[in-house]
């Protein structure tokens, strides 16, 4: 029987902005080594210490809290805090928030970043993760395996200003999720998976989506399927659908035109993310399409790359 003694260290605020957690668990159990986690997200603030945790933890509440506050992805200054990592310590006060944030990824030795689409995506459930080099490769396919999302999408590791590239700068194993409620689940999975808590009942195994794509550009969301005229959108396919080139995505209506502007599919794939707020400029996001590699469209070989992935990321319990 394990013992477990919690003491809260402290808590900050950073760039006038950033509240952050500390918090820490010494456990009767011996283990190699303290681990640290930043964890990006609110949502873990309602689990008492002595369910969570058994080494130390970095909690920060939004991290775009001036974003957060005005229900927009740019803050007040202008910038988005996901294209202007590392920071800087005397610039706007986006950059002085992610400079706080690069420090804290620094501080520690893993790193989870949790996201949504905002007001105008939905975004399908996934985590996801730069494609590194080395070893550190192999830990996040682990921690995306542990996190239990049905979508798991590495991407190139050369898109810069963003967490994961701090964490890549770092050296950190690092992953994010996007557009789930299911946050808490995901990252006691990963805790465990870490040795940071202790082993509980398996879940049940997700039907899983895998795709590697170390093209430059994948992974930047907001390049995707841009608006070619202003209007209002109307989304016809269905989040998770599986699309090919020619197939409607959407409809933008505008005032000017007399038929509506139809928006189709130019990929393979199955769409993870559509608009849905209405109202669009020019090339504003519509759609995001996890695209399915040419040697892998087949059903049956994609089942074979999926299985060889889940192989290799299986973790190997310490």
């Amino acid at each position: 029987m394990q013992s477990l003694e919690f003491s809260f260290v402290e808590q900050r605020t950073y760039a006038n902005s950033l509240d952050i957690r500390h918090l820490h668990a010494a456990s009767s159990e011996r283990r190699p080594a303290r681990r640290g986690l930043v964890v990006l997200t609110p949502y873990l603030m309602k689990f008492t210490e002595s369910e969570l945790l058994q080494y130390y933890l970095q909690l920060a509440d939004a991290a775009n809290k001036p974003a957060f506050q005005i229900h927009s992805r740019n803050s007040p200054d202008g910038l988005d805090l996901a294209r202007v990592f590392p920071g800087t310590p005397h610039g706007r006060p986006t950059e002085q928030i992610a400079f706080a944030v690069n420090e804290l990824i620094e501080s520690d030795d893993y790193l989870i970043d949790l996201h949504t689409g905002g007001q105008a995506l939905n975004i399908s459930p996934l985590v996801g993760y730069m494609l590194v080099p080395g070893e550190a490769v192999i830990e996040q396919r682990q921690m995306a395996h542990a996190f239990g999302l049905p979508i798991v999408w590495g991407t190139s590791l050369r898109l810069e200003g963003r967490s994961l590239s701090a964490a890549r700068d770092a050296a950190m194993p690092a992953i994010y999720g996007a557009g789930v409620a299911a946050y808490v689940d995901g990252c006691l999975r990963v805790m465990t998976q870490l040795n940071m808590l202790s082993a509980t009942a398996e879940a049940e195994e997700p039907c899983r989506c895998v795709v590697e794509d170390d093209r430059d550009a994948s992974g930047h969301l907001q390049t995707n399927y841009p608006a070619p005229i202003a209007g209002y959108y109307e989304a016809t396919a269905p989040i998770d659908a599986r699309v090919a080139p020619g197939d409607e995505l959407g409809r933008i209506f505008n005032t000017q035109r007399q038929n509506p502007t139809i928006v189709t599919a130019t990929q393979h794939g199955r769409l993870i993310t559509r608009r849905v707020l209405p109202a669009v400029a020019v090339g504003d996001c519509l759609a995001v399409i996890l695209e399915f590699p040419a040697d892998t469209e087949s059903r049956d070989a994609w089942s074979i790359f999926t299985r060889r992935w889940l192989a290799a990321a299986m973790p190997t319990r310490k």
